[in-house]
């Protein structure tokens, strides 16, 4: 059996296809355009999103099954008689929504965390999804005549290639709208933020079947940190993964109960047909591949070759810190007001210096959420990771030292696509031979902890 698993980005959509012998190659890889027509918007263009999974899927060859892997919280409206999108994409990292939030009681917000385990964040699908239908003339004329459909990116991308609309439960419950402990749409929420119930996806195992592409089954669908989970083979609580992509996301199995937690968010990791669900308690930083290239654009290094090694001592050491928030701080902050901050230069500070205090950020924040897992689940003794930071050594060394943990890096990189070909059945076992475990050094103190959450704490709510 050959398996196309697609695995569709914030940045990028990417055909990995695997065999039945394990043998991998990636088929083909899409970057896409990012729009900001308003500071703190991000949008993408939902028809250069098909056009280039369709590319993916012609670039796979004679295949026998399909995976689809989706960015998450992003969403989106369309009709569903034409298929034809009604709005842009609305991507997870718009922060459009936020004033809207913000002003909401707060009895609303404990009911949110109560139902879904989600705060009131622009992060999540609900409070975009409300802004579609009170801002967008087509969104409201669709609905007046009861075409209108809404969704994350998944459910217009089955609809539309595969003539199924739905979602899986993994997807759903990033949403802010579904029940956690029914896994169904909740009504509550559903009329607290103003989403007309009837116009979303029903909710679906992740492996129930989603319809056919080019007469090629589509065996498995659910949402990109969650497929990375599963590729890493986490399957008992405690087992422990990050993925470095646009972001940087942890996601460490629980069990089959939702956990109670603060700081992070409660999850569901996956529902198996004839399976209990599984849960996970999930934190994210916003900006961590988006931080190195923006880091990249205004100059600081040219390629990712360049931060594979620095001499001397770390940046964070010499006082020299940056708080990578350009879309704000997210757990356990939740601080959408929070700016980028670089401190500590001086006369002879330079470029090199302050790419490392880049990673170094993107470490530090990672940190937090490591120890905000720990109190929610007894992580297991190694934690691991991929993305394209994890091959940079300085950084993963840096990440295990911070830490004071073992940091075991991926043979293999694709570890979203590696989990969907495995929920489709394949197997997968040659792919995760070898990789490279990181152990903790003498190299980050308490006193360079305690100097990057000041720092953290600077650039709290500086856009207010």
């Amino acid at each position: 059996m050959r398996v196309a698993a697609i695995d569709q980005g914030t940045t990028s959509t990417r055909a990995l296809v695997i065999d039945a012998d394990g043998n991998w190659e990636i088929a083909a890889s899409h970057r896409h355009g990012q729009h900001h027509p308003q500071p703190g918007w991000v949008e993408h263009d939902a028809e250069e999103l098909i056009r280039n999974i369709r590319t993916c899927l012609t670039a796979a060859g004679d295949i026998d099954a399909i995976g689809l892997a989706n960015q998450g919280e992003s969403c989106l409206a369309w009709d569903a008689e034409t298929k034809a999108p009604l709005s842009p994409v609305i991507v997870w990292q718009d922060a459009r929504t936020h004033g809207s939030l913000s002003a909401r009681p707060a009895a609303d917000a404990q009911r949110s965390k109560a139902i879904c385990g989600l705060p009131l964040d622009p992060y999540f699908s609900a409070s975009k999804l409300a802004w579609l239908r009170q801002n967008m003339p087509s969104v409201r004329a669709a609905e007046a005549k009861g075409t209108l459909r809404l969704g994350t990116t998944d459910a217009f991308f089955l609809d539309r290639l595969a003539g199924v609309f739905a979602t899986d439960c993994a997807t759903a419950s990033r949403t802010g709208l579904m029940d956690l402990a029914t896994q169904e749409w909740s009504a509550e929420l559903c009329a607290l933020h103003g989403v007309p119930i009837e116009c979303l996806p029903p909710i679906r195992a992740v492996d129930a079947g989603f319809g056919a592409i080019g007469g090629v089954p589509v065996r498995a669908s659910i949402v990109d940190q969650q497929a990375a989970l599963y590729g890493h083979n986490a399957r008992r609580p405690g087992d422990c993964k990050i993925t470095f992509g646009t972001g940087a996301f942890l996601l460490a199995l629980t069990g089959s109960e939702p956990p109670t937690v603060e700081g992070l968010l409660p999850t569901l990791a996956w529902k198996r047909q004839g399976q209990p669900a599984l849960f996970a308690v999930e934190g994210g930083v916003y900006d961590a591949g988006s931080a190195l290239e923006w880091a990249r654009r205004i100059g600081l290094f040219s390629t990712l070759d360049e931060l594979g090694s620095f001499h001397g001592p770390s940046a964070i050491s010499r006082g020299l810190v940056f708080v990578p928030a350009l879309s704000g701080l997210a757990a356990p902050h939740w601080d959408r007001l929070a700016a980028p901050l670089f401190i500590g230069m001086d006369h002879t500070t330079d470029r090199r210096d302050m790419v490392r205090a880049v990673l170094e950020g993107i470490a530090l924040l990672t940190v937090g959420l490591i120890e905000e897992a720990s109190c929610a689940v007894s992580l297991g003794p190694t934690i691991s990771i991929d993305g394209g930071v994890s091959q940079s050594a300085y950084f993963t060394q840096f990440l295990a030292s911070a830490a004071g943990r073992a940091i075991s890096v991926a043979p293999m990189h694709e570890l979203t696509a590696l989990g969907l070909a495995e929920l489709c059945g394949q197997d997968v076992s040659r792919a995760r031979m070898g990789g490279q475990t990181f152990t903790p050094a003498a190299s980050v103190s308490g006193a360079d902890l305690r100097t990057f959450a000041t720092a953290v704490a600077r650039a709290r709510e500086w856009r207010s």
